[in-house]
């Protein structure tokens, strides 16, 4: 398991004083990025093989969003790994170590030199840490979009601030980019999301979105041949 603290900043907040849907996010991501350092084993294995773990999905659910002051723990643990994945929770925790926001992932592992999937040898995984699985509804991790009412939008382009050090858009920007369709009045209290093909630096994303008679809304960002880079649920308890 690996830790980091962090703090709900006032770039952090919303207009209503609570930690930003989207700055949970970015918590979550640096936490397991950084979650690599605890597994140095696997970090050299990565490093020699030009190696990286590439978010494929996430689910993430919203207890209680905290507010502006608060002190936070966010944690990731990992809880099992196959040949070409690995499967982990990251949870943010108030100062009483109570859950805030919990998450489950999954990542794939890929060659950078290639953008392929890429497999890890068994014994690698035989010197890691596993963790048991964070209490939560577990949901699957594909999503299947309904029919419903469609709304299309303008397309977004990434920009240079839009992508991370594995030269990809960064996994959060598809959240912030998506989340500036939603109605006002629509409180996210779990948000699934499957990631198809990496956007790069140029790239047109075409948002899609589309309603049910449930409390769902999906959105997609899509691309210029109408192949998604990422899906997501949004849903209000």
């Amino acid at each position: 398991m690996f830790s980091i603290e962090e703090y709900v900043t006032p770039s952090r907040t919303g207009r209503d004083g609570k930690l930003k849907f989207v700055s949970a996010v970015d918590m979550m991501q640096d936490c397991s990025q950084l979650w690599m350092k605890s597994e140095p084993v696997l970090e050299q294995y990565f490093g020699e093989n030009n190696m990286a773990q590439l978010l494929a999905s996430r689910q993430m659910d919203v207890l209680r969003m905290p507010e502006y002051g608060e002190r936070l723990t966010i944690t990731t643990s990992v809880f099992e790994c196959q040949n070409i994945q690995g499967y982990r929770n990251t949870v943010i925790y108030d100062e009483g170590h109570k859950p805030c926001v919990v998450s489950w992932s999954t990542g794939a592992f890929v060659n950078l030199s290639t953008n392929r999937l890429a497999k890890v040898p068994q014994e690698i995984f035989s010197g890691m840490v596993f963790d048991d699985k964070v209490e939560m509804e577990y949901l699957d991790r594909k999503i299947t979009v309904p029919e419903g009412d469609v709304t299309q939008f303008p397309p977004v382009q990434v920009m240079s601030n839009d992508i991370d050090m594995n030269r990809h858009m960064n996994n959060a920007h598809y959240v912030r980019v998506a989340m500036e369709f939603l109605p006002e009045d629509f409180r996210t209290d779990r948000l699934r999301i499957e990631y198809k093909k990496p956007a790069e630096k140029g790239d047109m994303l075409y948002p899609r979105l589309i309603r049910t008679d449930k409390p769902l809304i999906y959105i997609q960002l899509l691309d210029g041949n109408s192949q998604p880079h990422a899906v997501m649920e949004f849903s209000r308890k």
